[in-house]
């Protein structure tokens, strides 16, 4: 499978300029490219509890729909981040968009100190098929969080995609973080992390990363924007779970409703 990880600065409220943005790196995306993954929160930027009302958009709005024929038109699959508004309640969500529509829908679980008071937390994890490898998504703190990752795992994931948001100081966690993350469940991690300023004093940190089920770097971004395109080898799962599988020497599984879904989503409802 080939990813491109595209590492942006964002603008916090400005959905125009962080649309077109998005839209010119999918467009300028190499041939042959599966998956194209965006930051946390790319579309929108980092809403406040006074903007979110006027910042966030359904799922069927404008800029979703804008990525959507952007996808469609470069037969590519985009995970990018969006301030979600479903019916007055205000999500930090990440999308798998292919060209045939959303694939996948993940609200972020675990709000950081920023998201509180403005996002509402999902109640579920979820993987899909995208040309025949199962993906999952996670959102910037769900990482600090192993049974996030567990969950996919659970759920079968063999590529665990990340979006992020995370800033100075916290760089060093997020590196620990997927790394684990890919040994402990034996699967590909792919993080995209913002970098440039934000509001207020924040620093966002870079270091988009991608991780083998070894739990070994295969690539690093520095702090600046950055596009880096990996060519993810599946057969590395296979060899990373020969003489042992985590999933299955476990003694512990993860409590929650599993839905299987017709069209291959699997859900772990947590509520």
């Amino acid at each position: 499978m080939k990813v491109e990880l595209v590492q942006l600065a964002g603008r916090d409220g400005d959905t125009a300029y962080n649309l077109e943005r998005t839209l010119q790196a999918i467009a300028a995306c190499a041939p042959n490219t599966d998956l194209v993954v965006f930051p946390e929160t790319q579309l929108m930027g980092f809403p406040t509890e006074e903007s979110v009302a006027a910042v966030a958009e359904p799922l069927d709005g404008p800029s979703v729909q804008a990525v959507q024929r952007a996808a469609r038109e470069r037969n590519v699959a985009v995970v990018v981040g969006v301030a979600e508004n479903d019916a007055g309640a205000f999500y930090n969500t990440t999308l798998l968009i292919t060209p045939e529509g959303i694939a996948l829908r993940y609200r972020k679980t675990h709000l950081w100190a920023s998201d509180r008071g403005i996002f509402t937390p999902g109640d579920r994890y979820a993987t899909a098929l995208w040309k025949g490898v199962r993906v999952g998504i996670l959102i910037c703190f769900d990482i600090e969080f192993p049974e996030s990752a567990r969950a996919l795992g659970q759920l079968g994931a063999e590529l665990i995609l990340v979006t992020n948001g995370n800033m100075d100081p916290y760089g060093p966690t997020h590196r620990t973080a997927i790394m684990a993350r890919a040994m402990e469940n034996q699967a590909y991690a792919v993080m995209v992390n913002r970098v440039g300023e934000g509001d207020g004093d924040l620093v966002f940190a870079g270091g988009s990363a991608v991780v083998d089920p070894f739990g070994q770097m295969l690539c690093e971004a520095g702090r600046d924007e950055c596009r880096q395109i990996v060519e993810l080898d599946m057969s590395r799962l296979a060899a990373a779970r020969r003489d042992y599988r985590y999933l299955d020497e476990r003694r512990f599984v993860l409590p929650g409703e599993r839905i299987d879904h017709a069209d291959g989503r699997r859900e772990l409802l947590i509520t």
